[in-house]
């Protein structure tokens, strides 16, 4: 229900901004504009389920064997305790805890590719077990929230677009992203734990995330100590070598109990043909709406309006340079890759709003994309709090981001 109305604000918007841009502003481009960006974005939304095709069917399979060799199993119950309190509604047998697991640690290690088919076989095996397959359970609600609030320890991609751009350290920005997505998390985890009354405070809960805590803050001294140089190079080999280890699990555990791999990979990989062409229409459905919304000049009022507004306050309005890949972050990863590289040109890679533009990028996902393409591979249409609770984890990372930059580059 809330995309429905989400969906509708945005062509609305859109609309009313258009007409007063022809009407009064005398700009006769702008529904040209609008209705070529509504046929541009039905094609990059297909080109995007066409794209995970491939690697929903590789890793679909790849699944499969680990489901049937054990490797799921074992790797769910070494974190049962944990996820028992966080999804309560989900069978401690589920194999979901595992693919879910999966999922958080290639988000993590800022593998997007493998983080998307593993995320959706999650939230398939959760859906055998919700009751009401229309609405989302609070098991997928809490999955997806932890999903949006983009916890990631190495943001490859942003140090290596800061280093195509000139910036003299590309990698100053790990540790200020590090910390804000772990502030965006914390507050998704929250806010959805606050809306399904789960205890925060038990022991279990509590020694998870300190833990949690502690590795990152290993991580984080570890990188501190490398120049700018090792991190990229560290940090590829360690996410890939670590993807690949578990291809190798997986496969070496279904050998071990003569699985034949093969067919089970085979068995696997058809769902993820299947998956790809159902969140088609979700997928271009969410984009068309962005689309028009920004080729309307929507986007751009909204900017205008908060930049006047903060330095009608008197308060520093240099992050707001910055602001449109915060915004648009949440819309589109695209987009807001976009944006951060627009704002790194314009200013600087090593400017202020460039290094915060960074950040933004770093902090946050795509919560619309990732509503669509999640829930729309398992048919709900009720999202109940998830939107809510999403955008309360990026309004999280945005201020976190803001404070975080000032800290360390202003």
């Amino acid at each position: 229900m809330v995309l429905n109305y989400i969906w509708i604000f945005f062509f609305a918007v859109a609309f009313i901004v258009a007409l007063f841009r022809l009407v009064i502003g005398g700009d006769t481009e702008v529904f040209s504009a609008m209705m070529t960006s509504t046929f541009d974005m039905s094609k990059t939304g297909f080109e995007i389920s066409l794209g995970l095709t491939g690697v929903l069917t590789l890793w679909m399979g790849i699944m499969k064997i680990g489901e049937r060799g054990g490797a799921v199993q074992v790797m769910s119950g070494m974190i049962n305790p944990f996820f028992r309190r966080l999804f309560p509604g989900l069978p401690q047998d589920s194999p979901a805890h595992g693919s879910i697991m999966m999922n958080l640690a290639a988000n993590m290690l800022g593998l997007d590719n493998a983080a998307t088919p593993m995320g959706l076989k999650a939230m398939q095996q959760m859906q055998e077990v919700n009751t009401r397959k229309d609405a989302a359970s609070n098991a997928q609600i809490m999955f997806l929230v932890l999903n949006t609030s983009g916890l990631t320890i190495v943001p490859v991609s942003i140090m290596v677009y800061r280093a195509q751009l000139g910036a003299a350290n590309p990698t100053d920005i790990f540790i200020p992203i590090l910390l804000a997505t772990y502030f965006s998390t914390l507050a998704g985890l929250i806010a959805v734990a606050i809306y399904q009354k789960i205890n925060l405070f038990d022991r279990v809960i509590l020694a998870y995330l300190g833990g949690i805590s502690v590795l990152m803050a290993g991580v984080i001294w570890y990188f501190s100590t490398l120049d700018k140089e090792a991190v990229t190079v560290v940090s590829n080999v360690a996410s890939n070598i670590i993807l690949f280890g578990i291809i190798m699990v997986f496969i070496g555990m279904a050998a071990w109990k003569r699985i034949n791999v093969y067919d089970a990979f085979i068995e696997g990989a058809k769902d993820g043909f299947a998956t790809a062409v159902k969140i088609i229409p979700y997928l271009i459905a969410i984009l068309v709406a962005i689309g028009v919304f920004r080729a309307s000049g929507a986007m751009e009022v909204v900017m205008s309006a908060i930049t006047r507004g903060i330095e009608g306050l008197g308060f520093n309005a240099d992050w707001v340079d910055a602001l449109p890949t915060a915004l648009m972050k949440p819309l589109s990863g695209s987009g807001a890759r976009g944006m951060m590289i627009d704002t790194m040109k314009t200013f600087g890679a090593d400017s202020f709003a460039g290094r915060l533009a960074c950040t933004f990028q770093g902090a946050t996902d795509t919560t619309f994309y990732i509503i669509a393409v999640y829930f729309g591979a398992v048919g709900i249409r009720n999202t109940r709090y998830a939107v809510p609770c999403g955008l309360i984890a990026d309004l999280a990372g945005i201020i976190a981001a803001v404070v975080i930059a000032y800290l360390f580059f202003a």
